[in-house]
């Protein structure tokens, strides 16, 4: 692997066309503040720039993933007092979460992952889970409510039943559950899970067009909260010829057919079609 940038609470790595982010507070559990945050979205930037970057991994040093927000003395750690704006004046330059990213984003989630670490992960597009790994929406249990679009979205991607039972009880479950109920895509040994992650980014970035996972990924996001179903399928229909008309498609094709890897030559960053599908917005 290849080292990319210092940071000061992760660290940043590439391992061919795959960059890893490491959340890097093993001390203390890699507890989520705002220069975490910040250098954490700085560099998905960063690597989102990158074309030789065809996905991304976010895990964590040590045995957690994300114990949840450092609790601050005083009441502060809830109360909007701590700001992020001089934690990103550190870092100039574009700070994306994982979810607006053009490039997939896989949280190798190899320990525990409670309140604002559960919440990070799930900003990614797919998850990997220790089996044992403890999990848990602990909100309620801290006195405040879930955030971050939590009371949204939850219901929509694993059922309002399911999603109630984790919101609003805060307790803590195991990555097992997380994959059973569709919360992860896969749950595995502790061991396995960043080994797996990077191997799925590697899998992505060999055979996966980059723009047409830019699409997917975005447009995937964006319907969750469309509720016309024909408008939908107009944009996805239009996206569909969109990318029938241009060189990785025909470069899939031949390239299944003569069974060897395919060469994309299209740019996540130079040709994303925001004339139909503007991802800045």
């Amino acid at each position: 692997m290849t080292a990319v940038q210092t940071y000061e609470s992760i660290i940043v790595d590439r391992d061919g066309p795959v960059g890893i982010v490491t959340l890097n507070r093993p001390d203390v559990l890699n507890s989520w503040d705002w220069l975490m945050s910040s250098e954490m979205n700085h560099a998905f930037g960063e690597f989102d720039r990158d074309d030789d970057i065809r996905a991304i991994v976010l895990t964590g040093a040590g045995r957690a993933f994300c114990a949840g927000a450092g609790l601050q003395a005083s009441g502060r750690t809830f109360d909007g007092s701590l700001t992020r704006d001089a934690a990103e004046a550190k870092y100039p330059g574009p700070h994306k979460g994982a979810d607006r990213l053009r490039t997939p984003v896989i949280a190798a989630v190899n320990g525990a992952a409670v309140g604002a670490g559960i919440t990070m992960a799930l900003r990614a597009d797919i998850m990997y889970v220790a089996e044992d790994a403890k999990l848990g929406f602990v909100f309620n249990r801290r006195g405040v409510i879930p955030d971050a679009d939590l009371l949204w979205s939850l219901p929509r991607l694993i059922g309002y039943a399911r999603a109630i039972d984790l919101l609003l009880t805060g307790r803590i479950f195991r990555g097992r559950e997380a994959a059973e109920v569709g919360l992860a895509s896969r749950a595995l040994p502790a061991e396995d899970v960043l080994p797996a992650a990077i191997a799925a980014g590697h899998d992505i970035a060999t055979n996966v067009a980059p723009v047409s996972a830019a699409i997917t990924k975005l447009v995937a996001r964006a319907f969750l909260q469309e509720t016309d179903q024909a408008a939908a399928l107009e944009l996805e229909r239009k996206l569909f010829r969109w990318a029938g008309q241009h060189a990785d498609a025909p470069e899939g094709v031949n390239a299944f057919k003569e069974k060897r890897a395919p060469q994309w030559t299209m740019s996540k960053t130079r040709d994303f079609p925001v004339e139909l599908f503007d991802d800045a917005r």
